[in-house]
């Protein structure tokens, strides 16, 4: 049986990506909803749908009476009998029901409830897409660009945002153009799916090494971090799982041609490329790059390292801003300081004389060396760790003894 809304029907199986049962679940459930505002709650109805053919039958269930009480769930005798001569009292009537009885405003209403309910299936299967496609690259269309927000266009269909703090700094998108993100987060809200794509993630970094060298999208070569100021300056540590493969040189390409489309995606973002290396010394040196330090002391405690370079060497090592050592300490996990040669060796003058003992000093008497060594101090560094309080603790030492074998170990270590 024809009527509009299965028309209507019929017309959205077609245009819209969405499972036919599904659609014919609703469609059912709109129809209870005519009849049960048409003729009352407590009709036992049974729709069918046939959504090949477009067409739909609706039966009402009733019971066969003498005396009619309710006209929506019983029906007289002689009248079931009209197309059922073998009916009797007590037994179930099955009526069909007219679709075009519903009369027009109930038609219309049940049309925007269907395409409301459409609208909303197809945000749920978006919103399920793309939360399976979080990590993805995609190429959108950009159809707005604002202050704060561009909003493209994908498949020709679904709406992306990528937020101000997910674009790359200081590059410039017009409407009309193409634009490569990454999916970094899906959420809902009360206007449907929220796609929140992103340039300036290091996910993008990761997804566009995937795509442009074979080798890490194998898993032969391994991506083992990645620190990046978006717009600014890359550092990635990438490992080989094969020898005879060198994971910077499969990262970089023949000519170059690798790392050059990667770097044009960006808009000219400096990408450094390192072997990564379990030992703290090399990781930490080549994180370091371009610059070359002479010598890296290491605090692994503290997670602190001293990098020592030439004056020449120390820019580099710094970067504009500072880039270049806030990346490598990020990539390597350790608080990266750089230091000038001839600051390095003053500094090892200083230690080696604060490690000096008390017995090579001159600039205290030997019964005072006598009673600091007796009082458990070896070195310089000790003495002046304790302090001049402590040291009156001593036997023989005053406050103003105390503070004069302070004043002469600090001399002699300048």
């Amino acid at each position: 049986m024809k009527n509009e809304i299965v028309e209507a029907f019929s017309l959205l199986v077609k245009e819209k990506n969405i499972d036919k049962e599904v659609l014919s679940r609703i469609l059912q459930e709109i129809f209870l909803g005519l009849l049960k505002k048409k003729y009352g709650p407590n009709g036992n109805y049974s729709i069918f749908v046939n959504m090949e053919k477009g067409e739909i039958e609706i039966y009402q269930s009733k019971n066969v009476v003498d005396e009619v009480l309710d006209e929506v769930t019983e029906i007289a005798l002689d009248e079931a009998q009209k197309s059922a001569p073998d009916m009797e009292v007590g037994d179930e009537y099955l009526e069909i029901i007219d679709p075009s009885t519903f009369g027009r405003r109930l038609i219309i209403s049940a049309k925007q409830n269907l395409n409301q309910r459409i609208k909303e299936i197809e945000k749920e299967l978006v919103y399920e897409e793309y939360k399976n496609r979080v990590g993805e690259i995609i190429i959108g269309e950009i159809r707005q660009v604002n202050r704060d927000e561009i909003f493209m266009t994908v498949d020709n269909r679904t709406e992306v945002v990528l937020p101000k703090s997910e674009q790359i700094k200081d590059e410039r998108h017009h409407r009309g153009g193409s634009l490569r993100a990454v999916i970094k987060e899906v959420r809902k809200s009360n206007r449907g799916p929220e796609i929140v794509v992103s340039r300036s993630d290091d996910m993008f970094i990761t997804r566009l090494f995937e795509n442009e060298v074979p080798e890490i999208d194998e898993g032969i070569i391994e991506v083992r971090g990645i620190a990046r100021e978006a717009g600014e300056r890359t550092k990635i540590a990438v490992y080989s799982h094969d020898k005879r493969i060198d994971a910077v040189g499969a990262c970089v390409g023949m000519k170059g041609m690798r790392i050059q489309s990667i770097v044009k995606e960006l808009n000219n973002e400096k990408i450094d490329i390192i072997n990564w290396s379990s030992e703290p010394e090399i990781f930490i040196t080549r994180a370091l790059s371009p610059a070359k330090p002479l010598r890296i002391i290491i605090d692994e405690e503290e997670k602190k390292v001293s990098a020592v370079l030439d004056d020449e060497q120390i820019s580099l090592a710094i970067g504009k801003g500072g880039v270049n050592r806030r990346l490598a300490s990020r990539l390597t996990g350790y608080d990266i300081q750089t230091m000038r040669e001839e600051d390095f060796r003053k500094l090892m003058d200083e230690q080696r004389d604060l490690d000096r003992s008390i017995e090579d000093v001159t600039s205290i008497s030997d019964k005072q060396k006598a009673i600091l060594i007796g009082g458990g101090y070896s070195t310089v560094r000790d003495v002046l760790n304790a302090g001049a309080d402590i040291l009156t603790q001593l036997p023989g030492v005053g406050l103003k003894t105390a503070e004069k074998i302070i004043a002469a170990l600090e001399a002699e270590t300048e």
